[in-house]
């Protein structure tokens, strides 16, 4: 099932490809420009990641894996003069093996940050959860200026409970806050995002979401495009005060199939904390098309080839 899933996310990435040499809105900017404001997840830039993560030695006998395939398309939308706001969405589609078996099992898992509480009876050797995963949607209202240099950004979050499998979410509905503070120089780029989710209505006998989700990162830009970085996606589990800590390495680079810029990124991941039976390394691989979301003005145009 997994060459399934992803045979599915290399057609979604060829039909991009294929309807991108028509669009009329990809725009000439620079490649280095484009680098440096696919670091920023509040930049006016469409951009539809398709993240490939693989987790390994999962469960309460180290023998399971995981492969999620998260859909993430950012959308800027202009709010007048002065502001954006950002819509942020994880889909997340997951194939899973092994990582709950045994007779009788009773086994808390985090499934992309969210936390599953699992008491529903034996499951055989082997036994395989495919589907699709609760969708996390954040909307973020972001000021078009940096302010003393910062760029920022905040807003709502929301939980759907979208899982075709109940060992794939937690069916539960949440919402809560959701923030972003970063700043770039040179090619440096760094900052926090940050959000909290509760759960607020569901299936009565699941579990209640309250988790914090703390990403800081930097990240390098080279001249020729190359990206370098470094970030933790913490998860902190309220309900049983326990934190999940994976720290994630990557390298990307910006290309140009045509006139459309893709982004391709691999990277590493290791688990310096987590719950027992979560997994403790894997590895990660992005495709990215981006689509800018408009041209420079004339003015600022002649001032840049000065």
């Amino acid at each position: 099932m997994a060459p399934r899933i992803m045979a599915r996310g290399l057609c979604v990435i060829g039909l991009l490809i294929f309807c991108s040499r028509s669009i009329a809105f990809a725009q000439e900017e620079s490649s280095e420009d484009l680098a440096k404001k696919l670091q920023n997840p509040v930049a006016s830039l469409i951009s539809f990641p398709l993240q490939s993560n693989f987790d390994f030695r999962i469960g309460p006998s180290d023998q399971g894996w995981r492969y999620t395939l998260n859909i993430q398309p950012v959308i800027p939308i202009s709010i007048g003069s002065d502001w954006n706001l950002i819509v942020r969405t994880i889909i997340p589609v997951i194939h899973q093996e092994d990582v709950f078996k045994g007779p009788g099992l009773i086994f808390e898992e985090d499934i992309d940050g969210i936390p599953v509480d699992v008491t529903r009876g034996p499951r055989p050797p082997g036994h395989v959860q495919d589907g699709l995963g609760d969708i996390v949607q954040s909307f973020f209202f972001s000021p078009k200026a940096p302010v003393a240099g910062w760029i920022l950004g905040a807003g709502p979050v929301f939980l759907y409970p979208s899982a075709t499998d109940p060992l794939l979410g937690s069916e539960k509905w949440g919402a809560g806050p959701t923030g972003l503070i970063l700043k770039q120089t040179g090619g440096w780029t760094y900052g926090v995002l940050a959000n909290q989710i509760w759960s607020f209505a569901g299936d009565v006998e699941r579990r209640s979401v309250n988790a914090t989700f703390l990403q800081p990162f930097i990240s390098y830009t080279t001249k020729t495009k190359t990206t370098f970085g470094v970030n933790a996606e913490n998860v902190y589990n309220w309900n049983d005060s326990q934190w999940t800590v994976p720290l994630n390495f990557s390298v990307s680079q910006l290309l140009r199939i045509g006139k459309l810029p893709v982004s391709f990124a691999v990277g590493g991941r290791y688990y310096a904390e987590g719950p027992s039976g979560a997994a403790q390394w894997g590895l990660r691989f992005v495709i990215t098309p981006l689509f800018p979301a408009g041209r420079k003005p004339p003015a600022q145009e002649a001032s840049s080839a000065k």
